[in-house]
């Protein structure tokens, strides 16, 4: 596994990485998913949660090539209307969506010690519940691929703020990490749904600005910022899973090692 890990280190250095998000970051989405698509291929993966922005992507990328690969993580806690939308996504652009799971074994500990809902009692248990069924899936999964394309933008929140349009992905064994819409606003995702009729989530028609799992995610009233809906009842917490920013309070990874220790880690390393 090292080694595979070292060929695809070679794939983009630090300096071409760099060169590229300053080639392309006044560039419009489809243009970076052009790009991308002609660099990597198949073995770029677009990974959406079926959130606004993952099905504007996939339906940018799906126009440049109909193969294209795109992936979900399925926590077991989502909401019905995201799944869905997936089978919406696969009869409207015959789109396969590749779902990687949580390891059922390590769930079921967590559960049997915690409870099902363990993520209100603490802000290091709801971690602990986001590595499990999220971040361990991921790390997994993209071990299929040389690149990833996400649905981040910038004015997200203030944690994704810098992100680079394309970037070497250090969590994830040095892949390349791509996010097309970085500089587009939420009315921009809007517009081109609504211009291009794309198959969104109908919680967005209840007041939902930002979706993921069923119990961690409401609807926010106008005005409010969109990741305000995300784990609302924690304080001063950080509004992320860990999918794209590591976090490490040191509080929920004791844990997470006593669950793991005797199923693996997970993720396929």
């Amino acid at each position: 596994m090292n080694q595979d890990l070292e060929q695809r280190q070679e794939l983009m250095d630090e300096l071409e990485a760099g060169e590229a998000a300053v080639e392309l970051d006044d560039k419009e989405p489809h243009e970076v998913l052009e790009w991308t698509i002609e660099r990597f291929g198949n073995r770029m993966g677009l990974c959406s949660s079926f959130q606004a922005e993952g099905c504007v992507l996939i339906d940018m990328a799906w126009r440049i090539d109909p193969a294209v690969r795109v992936f979900t993580i399925d926590t077991g806690r989502m909401p019905e209307e995201t799944y869905a939308l997936i089978e919406r996504i696969r009869e409207r652009y015959g789109i396969k969506t590749e779902i990687f799971l949580p390891d059922t074994k390590v769930v079921e500990h967590m559960v049997s010690k915690h409870g099902l809902n363990l993520f209100y009692r603490d802000v290091n248990l709801r971690l602990l519940c986001c590595q499990v069924r999220k971040v361990l899936p991921l790390r997994r999964a993209l071990l299929n691929f040389d690149a990833w394309v996400t649905g981040l933008r910038r004015d997200q929140w203030a944690t994704r703020s810098n992100i680079r349009k394309i970037e070497i992905d250090h969590d994830h064994g040095g892949i390349v990490k791509v996010a097309p819409l970085a500089d587009w606003t939420e009315d921009e995702v809007w517009d081109y749904i609504r211009a291009n009729d794309v198959p969104y989530n109908e919680l967005y028609d209840k007041g939902y600005k930002s979706i993921g799992c069923a119990p961690c995610t409401r609807a926010v009233r106008e005005g409010m910022d969109s990741r305000e809906g995300r784990w609302w009842w924690e304080t001063g917490a950080p509004k992320e899973c860990g999918m794209h920013c590591a976090i490490e309070t040191g509080g929920f990874e004791h844990e997470l090692a006593a669950l793991l220790g005797g199923h693996g880690n997970g993720s396929g390393h």
